[in-house]
């Protein structure tokens, strides 16, 4: 579809755009920036595989994941860098390509823990925004709308019931991993677990921007959540500003 069928301006009115996509885990963002990403012709800069890099670090070094002293200096001996890619981003933390050791649970489980520290979300929101300040680029995450970007121009908070979520979650991991996924219910019960560090944390907690557009997709299929997804990006930016 063009960008005058999508009502979006013909090029010479273009801006750098940012979309800036926040929710909980196993709510779909990667899957909605992705297929926005592509949509429009934006750059798709998956903020979450950041901290899953840093917190696959911290795993290979053995530090605690509750030091925060500790994780606080190994930030400061980090280098992550994200290249956008066909599919997913490459991942290169100090140079070594990790995008595929950052999908294991075990990193994910991680990388919620080492969030909660000020001092680590503060030296990582310093990263995005060096990535994402040229515009022209969609960024998921949990705190996009709120910290990190909180100007972008369309801004969309991507929720599901933590059942709907934690099958969705079951279905994908008996499709990717080589052996059996956990029980549907004790992923459900780890994402509620996710859910309150990140809703609770001091710093930063996961909420919707007040500009934010909620998008709950608890009783949607895939296709419709992303035509709502693109419903919202077109009716954001009008038919006298177009996505670039």
């Amino acid at each position: 579809m063009s960008a005058e069928e999508n009502g979006i301006a013909a090029p010479g009115t273009c801006r750098k755009t940012i979309i800036a996509i926040d929710g909980p885990a196993g709510a779909g963002k990667s899957t909605i920036a992705r297929h926005l990403a592509r949509h429009f012709g934006l750059l798709n800069l998956e903020t979450g595989a950041m901290y899953r890099a840093f917190a696959l670090k911290a795993l290979r070094k053995e530090i605690p994941l509750d030091d925060g002293e500790a994780l606080e200096q190994l930030a400061r001996e980090t280098s992550i860098r994200l290249e956008p890619g066909e599919e997913a981003n490459r991942v290169l933390l100090d140079g070594e390509d990790v995008s595929g050791f950052i999908r294991n649970p075990a990193v994910t489980d991680a990388a919620s823990r080492v969030s909660v520290f000020p001092a680590v979300r503060a030296w990582m929101v310093r990263l995005q925004q060096q990535v994402g300040v040229q515009g022209g680029v969609v960024m998921e995450g949990r705190d996009i709308g709120t910290v990190v970007f909180p100007h972008a121009e369309v801004k969309i908070f991507l929720d599901a019931a933590p059942e709907v979520r934690g099958q969705r979650r079951y279905e994908q991991i008996g499709q990717q991993a080589s052996s059996p996924a956990p029980p549907p219910e004790e992923i459900v019960r780890d994402l509620r677990a996710r859910d309150e560090r990140d809703r609770n944390r001091a710093d930063s907690p996961l909420k919707p921007a007040p500009d934010a557009v909620i998008l709950d997709s608890t009783r949607m299929t895939l296709e419709q959540a992303l035509a709502a997804a693109e419903a919202i990006v077109v009716e954001k930016l009008g038919p006298a500003k177009q996505v670039c």
